[in-house]
């Protein structure tokens, strides 16, 4: 054979002619064995087809034709269903050599010594193999395999036009050959959640696979080419990738990948064998895959996984299906699967049926887990090279409690976390009957539970927990979700149809917190640099103030939408008392402006801060007597304490709420503000953990602003405490601290059936 080139042509050419004639489908199978002998000279073609969950040989030229429907083998027996278990080509001088074979009498083929088998592939799944095999012992030429290799691409549309499988069967049988698959991850948003997988970027099914004009297709791909490249380079250009580490290492590799010559020969090779546009990509896609199983180096196998990422970005677009999963809508409950995933795209999904998300990469203050936690859907990150074990469709139980997703769980799996789940919603029921009942301990203290928000959607779950108001509105989300900055009239219509929504309950409007972590495209350093510990740099009021026109907009947009109201305004990331001053003269101007303009204005201004950076404690005295509300960001605060970034995975582990060092700081707090008449309260994950709100009401916070799912949960602890008798226990504890605080808190709940996490 000259070239897999020449010998998959004249093969194609042949079989066109065979798809076009009006032969019934055994027919077209017959004479396409018959054609593939011919061509490439050899003694023996055969195509098995998945049916009724088995492979059973359809056709042959050179094996005894009694065989045909007759000879039938399981998905992982023989070499055929090697093949087809493992998505893989064989090559073997020698079958029966292979620890595989396995021996059909019925067949006639004890006088053939080589076999070289591929799989016909549809829809990331096996749908049959197509063999060949000879008298002779040797094994098949690179020519030969690669000639095989497109000419089966061409029988899986022939196969699937003909109706000659069925695709659901095909998926059922596929799922069984793979079994089920426990991957770990980190838990970036916690909770339960079943369903089917879905690619935020769907994999194309690609209908047409013989080209009609060769030279169309080439241009078609040149073009898709050229548009993929800029793609590229306009990424290069974007904030979130100008940092260096791993969003420029991924670049690197894209760049490297889109203008590798060698990859674009390959499918202009695809192209000159006679197949489509799609069908050249996907055939690359192939072999690429076939390489990444064999691969054992993670590096290697990261690149390749790269290559197939870009791949598929450039098969969306020759075939012009740019949109996401969204866009086409989602049919059934669904878990989401994707490298990464933005805020904004996270917010185009129905919610009724967007279970879960599983993230390649993602942390735990990405954008799109703050908004995934105000959603309530749980988020599993750094679960590497999942797109590559998992098929669209493919049913999975995401663990978040645990960090875990199971892949085509059996049903004793399915069963066992259907019975956590449901003791999970049994408690969920409880708390719920709970609604209208009070947050108020044994010996009669009220306890405030408030939640944290950030989207309109969300003050519906003010009535929905019973909840005493929103003790932290995020109004960063919506301008993490925009393209540009929100215009004013776009941030008053939300913030009044928030206030008209939470109607006599209490909303905190914390200033936008952007910046840092929280990068903007259209919001950047004057300077252009990226910083190197973004959590403790160019961040929140740091940047309100230095932007002086963002913070106006804002400042104007909640005293016109709180006009009549009461606005609760809190300002994040105070470092000292000045910067508090700065920014309440921010909105004072704005007030003397409305006034001038005769503008409706808030009743009263009640105005705040959060307590995220240690050094405000030390001036708590200048600052308390200027406040109307102090709130404790323990998140951020943690992690200034411990010198620990919250986002690395090494250090998320290395600190605890519960340490002395936590405690007592936080002990400080609230004996050096009791003495104004400022109220208290702790935002923040840590007083949405039941041990660790126990220990808060110990030190004598008041008021929490947590999770609206943590809101039920704490409000059973509250009233299940004795807020005076676990005020003594901490003032003893704190005196002189335990080894191990934690361990001592549980104990003490344990003692008085006190159910904490």
């Amino acid at each position: 054979m000259p070239t897999a080139v020449a010998a998959a042509r004249s093969i194609l050419t042949r079989l066109h002619e065979v798809m076009a004639s009006r032969a019934h489908a055994q027919g077209k199978l017959n004479r396409v064995v018959d054609v593939i002998a011919e061509e490439m000279n050899s003694e023996v073609c055969s195509i098995y087809l998945l049916r009724e969950g088995m492979l059973e040989l359809f056709a042959t030229h050179g094996l005894s034709q009694k065989a045909v429907h007759v000879t039938r083998m399981d998905i992982g027996e023989g070499l055929v269903g090697t093949i087809a278990q493992n998505i893989d080509t064989l090559n073997l001088a020698e079958a029966t050599a292979h620890p595989d074979f396995s021996y059909r009498p019925e067949t006639g083929e004890e006088k053939f010594h080589s076999f070289a088998g591929v799989p016909i592939v549809r829809r990331q799944r096996a749908v049959g193999v197509l063999a060949v095999q000879h008298a002779e012992s040797r094994r098949y030429d690179e020519v030969e395999i690669e000639a095989l290799q497109t000419v089966a691409m061409v029988l899986s549309e022939l196969i699937a036009n003909a109706e000659l499988i069925d695709e659901d069967e095909a998926l059922s049988a596929a799922m069984a050959a793979t079994g089920p698959e426990r991957l770990t991850g980190l838990a970036l948003v916690k909770g339960l959640a079943e369903g089917h997988a879905v690619f935020h970027q769907p994999r194309i099914t690609i209908e047409h696979v013989v080209a009609e004009d060769t030279e169309a297709e080439r241009q078609r791909v040149y073009l898709a080419f050229d548009k993929m490249r800029e793609q590229i380079d306009r990424m290069a250009s974007q904030a979130e990738f100008g940092g260096g580490g791993e969003h420029d290492e991924v670049l690197e590799t894209y760049r490297m990948f889109a203008y590798d010559e060698g990859w674009s020969r390959r499918i202009n090779e695809a192209i000159d064998s006679g197949l489509t546009a799609e069908a050249a990509i996907e055939r690359v896609q192939q072999r690429t895959r076939m390489r990444m199983r064999q691969i054992d180096d993670p590096l290697l196998a990261d690149r390749m996984h790269d290559l197939e990422d870009l791949a598929n970005r450039l098969l969306r677009t020759v075939s012009g299906q740019v949109g996401t999963a969204a866009s086409q809508g989602l049919r059934s409950d669904a878990i989401l699967i994707a490298r990464n995933l933005g805020p904004a795209e996270l917010l185009e999904y129905d919610r009724r049926r967007l279970k879960g998300v599983i993230l390649e990469e993602g942390s735990l203050t990405a954008h799109v887990v703050i908004v995934a936690r105000a959603m309530g859907i749980p988020v599993l990150g750094r679960v590497r090279g999942i797109r590559g074990k998992v098929r669209e469709g493919d049913p999975m139980l995401l663990d978040g409690d645990q960090g875990t997703v199971t892949l085509r769980p059996i049903p004793a799996m399915v069963e066992a976390f259907d019975a956590r789940f449901a003791k999970s919603r049994e408690r969920q029921a409880g708390y719920a009957a709970m609604r209208d009942l009070d947050p108020v301990t044994k010996d009669g203290q009220r306890i405030t539970l408030m939640i944290n928000a950030g989207l309109r959607d969300d003050m519906g779950l003010l009535s929905l927990t019973g909840a005493d108001g929103v003790g932290l509105f995020r109004t960063e989300f919506q301008f993490l979700v925009s393209a540009t900055m929100p215009a004013r009239e776009r941030q008053t219509r939300l913030y009044r149809d928030v206030l008209d929504a939470a109607g006599d309950k209490p909303v905190v409007f914390r200033t936008v917190d952007i910046g840092g972590d929280k990068v903007l495209p259209y919001l950047r350093h004057n300077d252009g640099e990226t910083e190197e510990n973004p959590a403790m740099g160019w961040r929140a009021l740091r940047v309100a103030l230095e932007r002086e026109g963002l913070m106006k907009a804002q400042a104007r947009s909640l005293l016109e939408a709180a006009g009549g109201r009461t606005l609760n305004v809190m300002f994040p990331m105070v470092s000292e008392p000045w910067e508090f001053d700065a920014a309440r003269d921010v909105f004072q101007k704005q007030v003397a402006w409305l006034k001038q303009q005769r503008k409706p204005l808030p009743e009263a201004i009640r105005y705040g801060a959060m307590l995220e950076v240690p050094a405000l404690a030390e001036v708590l005295d200048v600052l308390a007597p200027k406040l109307s509300f102090l709130s404790i960001g323990t998140n951020d605060l943690t992690q200034f304490l411990f010198a620990a970034d919250r986002s690395n995975p090494k250090l998320a582990e290395r600190y605890d709420w519960l340490s002395p060092a936590i405690l007592r700081f936080l002990a400080r707090v609230v004996r050096d503000i009791g003495d104004h008449p400022v109220d208290l309260t702790v935002c923040g994950e840590m007083g949405g953990r039941r041990l660790e709100a126990l220990a808060l009401i110990g030190l004598g916070i008041g008021r929490l602003s947590i999770t609206p799912a943590a809101v039920g949960p704490i409000k059973a602890l509250v009233r299940s405490i004795d807020a005076a008798e676990i005020r003594d226990a901490m003032t003893g504890w704190l005196a002189e601290p335990r080894a191990d605080m934690r361990a001592t808190l549980l104990e003490w709940a344990a003692a008085r059936k006190i159910e904490v996490d």
